[in-house]
């Protein structure tokens, strides 16, 4: 029994890092590495790491990268018995730079998973997980990779009424995507504060503001940070609450935003209060970019 579904991305993550500045154009030393990563698999590995056992519901393809990304999950303590494998879908990936300065530039490849669509949901009403008279009542931490009529139907489907949702965009460029799940009544979004802007269609200076517009715009429950500067939760009926993380030199960047919502979510269900919960999530993201803890 998993204490989590994870949906969404799960593919390789090949990061070019410098200890150097960079520009467009830069051509500098650093190193390159490949490791497991996506939005639904970074969250996963995290909240692995704090103890619990998260199951993916994601589309990795039979072919040797995916082999070797299963055996990777499986090795970390992720149940990937629900995964779909597809016959004709290639494994995914995601390639980043990253300088000194922050986040250069990024690709992310995920056409295998919006391909798959709906069939990566086929756990949750076959009886594996749950039906459509019976659905899943647990933890779902869910990401913004899948296809905008895949978070759509999501929005309505009876599938997902008695879950905790909690969800993440992939990126400020499909935050857009969330916008069907803005008003879910189970679903709380953790967004930075560009995301939180698109979404609420606003002009937020600070995390707190990006909340505010978030809950005027009719959310239960928002988590807006903000790079190394406040953060905010803020709850329908119960107003926003702020913090600010931890001062420490940057050695990464990509997956900061996945560690901070799978911290909270471990703080939460460990009975942790709103202001408990907001600290915990910003002193784990400030560990992992300070590379403090493991990728």
């Amino acid at each position: 029994m998993s204490d989590i579904l994870c949906i969404g991305s799960v593919l390789w993550d090949i990061i070019g890092r410098s200890n150097a500045s960079m520009r467009v154009g830069s051509d500098v030393p650093g190193r390159i590495t490949r490791v497991p990563g996506g939005v639904a698999m970074n969250i996963a590995m995290t909240l692995s790491r704090l103890g619990l056992k998260p199951a993916l519901l994601t589309a990795i393809g039979r072919d040797p990268e995916g082999d070797e990304l299963i055996a990777a999950c499986t090795r970390m303590g992720m149940d990937c018995s629900a995964v779909y494998r597809s016959e004709d879908l290639p494994t995914d990936r995601y390639m980043a730079i990253e300088g000194a300065n922050g986040l250069i530039s990024a690709i992310a490849d995920a056409h295998s998973l919006e391909q798959a669509g709906d069939k990566i949901l086929r756990p949750l009403e076959d009886g594996r997980l749950g039906r459509r008279e019976a659905p899943y009542n647990g933890l779902i931490a869910l990401d913004g990779n899948l296809t905008l009529s895949l978070l759509t139907e999501i929005a309505s489907s009876a599938l997902f009424v008695a879950a905790d949702l909690r969800v993440a965009p992939a990126s400020p460029g499909k935050a857009e995507r969330l916008i069907p799940l803005l008003n879910h009544s189970t679903a709380t979004l953790y967004v930075n504060l560009e995301e939180a802007n698109i979404i609420a269609k606003a002009d937020a200076k600070s995390a707190t503001e990006g909340a505010e517009a978030l809950l005027a715009r009719g959310a239960v429950r928002v988590l807006v940070t903000d790079g190394g500067r406040m953060a905010a939760e803020g709850t329908r009926g119960k107003g926003v609450i702020y913090g600010t993380p931890p001062e420490v030199l940057v050695a990464r960047v990509t997956g900061a935003g996945d560690t901070f919502m799978a911290a909270h979510i471990v703080a939460e269900r460990r009975g942790s209060s709103r202001e408990e919960a907001l600290s915990a999530a910003l002193r784990a993201a400030a560990d992992y970019v300070s590379g403090e803890i493991g990728s």
